[in-house]
């Protein structure tokens, strides 16, 4: 099968995961999956203010992702949507198994991504994104979150859809998945299936997985690298 751009079936689009991007958050990251492109910022923990927002005995993990006007060939009206509130909610779902949140009794922590260009796979490079600023960031955390899509197309299964993929597809399936207890902590599934075919798919959405895990892992290693570095010196 040859696919839209070249990629065998089973082949990620060139990816790069950055750590600690920017200067004045807790924590960050950059990830590139092809042209799709996450920027996620960390702020917290931090006590809130708000009474009603505050829980007695853990932390309140907040996520906003949005997309940026210009990512987009069709501008992209600013503010808040439907689509960017689902995405939202499915990142905070996400991540939270991995969150040591009882360690932050009333206390906020907020993830923030914007994607800056797009190419279909914005909610997984999102997730990928917000994972490795949180480790950049020093939270708690079990094991890192690792985000990918897969599908089906003309009878094979295709690891990371992109452009017109995802409307070929027979069905488009992000993960979000913890590598270390083998775990999923999200599935969503547009399209489709036999049970089969819907078990094909996920196994080849965790392989992609855990591909993107040993990216995120070498970029915070490299992050705390470079600041051993800067503090010796």
């Amino acid at each position: 099968m040859k696919r839209i751009d070249g990629r065998k079936p089973e082949e990620l689009r060139q990816l790069v995961v950055k750590a600690g991007v920017l200067e004045r958050a807790q924590g960050s990251a950059l990830v590139k999956l092809g042209r799709t492109t996450a920027l996620a910022a960390v702020y917290g923990p931090k006590r809130l203010f708000s009474k009603h927002q505050q829980i007695p005995n853990k932390g309140l993990l907040e996520a906003h992702y949005v997309m940026l006007p210009f990512s987009t060939d069709d501008r992209i009206r600013p503010g808040t949507s439907r689509r960017s509130t689902e995405i939202s909610k499915v990142m905070r779902l996400a991540l939270e198994p991995v969150l040591f949140l009882e360690e932050f009794p009333r206390a906020g922590i907020e993830i923030h991504v914007a994607i800056l260009q797009a190419e279909a796979g914005t909610r997984t490079a999102a997730i990928n994104a917000a994972s490795v600023a949180l480790a950049d960031a020093g939270i708690p955390m079990k094991d890192l979150v690792v985000s990918v899509s897969a599908g089906k197309i003309d009878g094979e299964y295709v690891l990371d859809l992109v452009g017109k993929e995802e409307e070929m597809t027979e069905c488009d399936l992000p993960i979000a998945y913890i590598p270390r207890e083998k775990k999923i902590s999200l599935l969503q599934m547009d399209g489709d299936m036999p049970l089969k075919d819907v078990k094909g798919v996920m196994n080849l959405a965790i392989k992609g997985c855990e591909i993107i895990y040993e990216k995120q892992k070498q970029a915070l290693k490299e992050r705390w690298i470079d600041q051993v570095k800067t503090t010796i010196v």
